[in-house]
């Protein structure tokens, strides 16, 4: 399975909730309108909250860049899919994307990446955080640290990170964690190139499903502040927090062919 991950700024002079109405609303259903030509298999928006619980995360780990107003998910079943995309009839349709995404996103500073998953607690796809329910999904975008070749950081975040996680995930009441590792094997720059995009994708992210009610309680669960500390602590070991985002958002789906 090959995701696209494009995470998203408003355009200036519109409001978060402004953006994220457009996107929904209108932007959404032209992109299932197009599923069959494009051979999408999954396609989910995640819509930030504006939550106290943000500037938290970012405050534990020093500062970090301001969380995004939403991220496009794309999935595609393997690389025939994704290639077939790019039929004649699959460019005319991200044309007509492109056009209307230019009236709410801020394109050069929403950077896109093609990635994979790799399952790490609970790979139940079941699990999603809808509008109304209780669960939240936290998206932590990630960039490396200098001294780290894009090969070392992703296989030091794959074979130690996780393994730690996955041990702290009872303490954190964690519902769900997937590690999605930006991969090169597919172009970006088809997509990156006419959106005029300027920032720098990331070199991954990872992705949690909590209950809002546990995030919000940890600070009082002795067991869920040493599982915390424990991850900031190795997570400074290859990411550059102050180039990075986390924040918590709500999924809407479009497109489910599962």
């Amino acid at each position: 399975m090959i995701r696209l991950e494009f995470a998203l700024r408003r355009k200036p002079g519109m409001s978060r909730a402004e953006f994220q109405q457009y996107w929904r609303e209108v932007h959404g259903p032209l992109v299932a309108r197009h599923a069959t030509t494009l051979n999408i298999h999954r396609y989910v928006q995640l819509h930030t909250l504006d939550d106290p619980i943000n500037d938290a995360l970012a405050e534990a780990r020093g500062g970090m860049e301001a969380p995004y107003d939403g991220v496009a998910e794309l999935w595609w079943t393997d690389p025939d899919a994704l290639r077939a995309a790019g039929s004649e009839a699959g460019q005319a349709a991200g044309l007509e994307l492109l056009e209307d995404e230019k009236n709410f996103i801020d394109l050069p500073n929403s950077p896109l990446w093609y990635a994979y998953e790799y399952p790490q607690v609970n790979p139940s796809e079941d699990i999603i955080a809808r509008e109304h329910g209780p669960l939240v999904k936290l998206f932590f975008c990630l960039r490396k640290l200098s001294s780290m070749s894009l090969a070392e950081t992703q296989l030091y975040w794959r074979t130690n990170h996780g393994p730690l996680i996955r041990g702290v995930s009872t303490g954190m009441r964690m519902q769900r964690y997937l590690q999605v590792h930006m991969t090169e094997d597919f172009d970006v720059s088809a997509l990156s190139g006419p959106r005029g995009t300027t920032a720098e994708p990331y070199y991954g992210h990872a992705e949690a499903w909590f209950n809002r009610a546990d995030l919000m309680s940890m600070a009082n669960v002795p067991e869920a502040i040493r599982a915390m500390e424990l991850a900031i602590e190795d997570e400074a070991k290859f990411i550059d927090f102050k180039r990075s985002a986390m924040w918590i958002g709500k999924e809407r789906t479009f497109i489910d062919r599962r």
